[in-house]
């Protein structure tokens, strides 16, 4: 039986523009595909082993021609809408107290400061959950296996009485390996509020 709940942000609650951002920083860089160095710049950052004033100076150097707040509004392409009956959602299981709930995303400074700003529920949002982890504040990153391990440990929870739900199948594939149940969401066709349906089997 499933006594705990772990939900990813990003194309679960907040939806997001994945090819779009790509297509925009490319076309912003002059690139055809994004540097391994980048790719690497940006792994970093997301881990919280980079200051955003540095991961911003990176890109100031790298790219001279573009202004600080051009290189702040393309990393922030990615970020759309949070639709508040999603809100409702999350507000409802918060308030039936059945179960553990817990927020495990991959993000970063500049991008948690952008939601805080644009989504203004965004502290009704976060006090649903028992505990809220961001990769960048606690300084590890899906789908290294030590993530999923911290959860687990800081919450005394048993992986077979926990439920993933995130929209990347090498972190649902990385949770699974550890016992953990998971819903690897197609946002494109499925949305969490129908989560008791979809996984009925768990509940």
């Amino acid at each position: 039986m499933i006594k705990t709940l772990i939900f990813d942000f990003g194309d679960v609650f907040i939806n997001l523009d994945k090819a779009g951002a790509m297509q925009n920083a490319l076309d912003l860089f002059e690139e055809k595909e994004l540097p391994e160095e980048l790719v690497a710049i940006n792994t970093l950052y997301e881990q919280g082993l980079l200051e955003t004033e540095e991961f911003v100076s990176f890109y100031k150097e790298n790219f001279p021609k573009l202004s600080e707040e051009e290189i702040i509004d393309a990393w922030n392409y990615i970020l759309k809408d949070f639709p508040t009956y999603r809100l409702e959602f999350i507000q409802k299981l918060a308030s039936e107290k059945k179960h553990k709930l817990i927020l495990l995303s991959n993000t970063n400074e500049l991008h948690i400061n952008w939601i805080k700003e644009k989504v203004s529920f965004y502290e009704d949002f976060k006090k649903c959950f028992d505990a809220f982890y961001l990769s960048h504040e606690i300084q590890l990153r899906k789908p290294n296996s030590n993530i999923y391990e911290f959860v687990l440990n800081e919450n005394n929870i048993k992986p077979e009485e926990s439920l993933f739900i995130d929209d990347t199948k090498e972190n649902t594939e990385a949770a699974r390996e550890l016992g953990i149940h998971v819903w690897n969401i197609d946002e494109t066709k499925e949305d969490v509020i129908h989560l008791f349906n979809i996984k009925k089997e768990l509940f």
